[in-house]
């Protein structure tokens, strides 16, 4: 019998329930999640383990803390898709639109936008990683 290996996803969020509710979310969208409440805790995380994704909520505890970590995860050997995200849940839209950064994925406030965008993430890795192989070997 084959197993099949679901994608691993790190999730680096400041806010316990914030991180929790994601992490239930995609364990219960398939994947294997490990969470990271702030940016020494992430990269430590990333130099223990291969992800496919990483996923780094814009308030972990500064915009720049989050941008860094995103940026270490982009460095690594493997490679894997990196992705801002937010879970502001009680903000007017239109003022939580216009703060938002541009680099954002997708408000999670739309739970099955942000599964299928996870999805489409891990799946341009995926592809990717493909195609450099074969780049690689002609």
């Amino acid at each position: 019998m084959q197993t099949i290996e679901l994608a691993k996803v790190l999730l680096v969020d400041g806010d316990l329930a914030s991180r929790l509710t994601l992490k239930t979310l995609l364990q219960a969208g398939g994947y294997r999640v490990d969470g990271a409440a702030g940016a020494s805790e992430a990269i430590h995380k990333l130099d223990l383990h291969n992800y496919q994704l990483v996923l780094c909520d814009l308030r972990a505890e500064s915009q720049d803390a989050s941008h860094r970590v995103l940026s270490y995860a982009r460095h690594k050997d493997y490679r894997p898709a990196t992705a801002l995200i937010t879970s502001f849940m009680n903000m007017d839209r239109q003022a939580h639109n216009r703060d938002l950064d541009p680099q954002v994925v997708v408000n999670t406030q739309d739970v099955s936008n942000f599964l299928d965008r996870v999805a489409e993430l891990i799946g341009l890795r995926a592809f990717r990683r493909s195609s450099r192989i074969l780049r690689q070997a002609s």
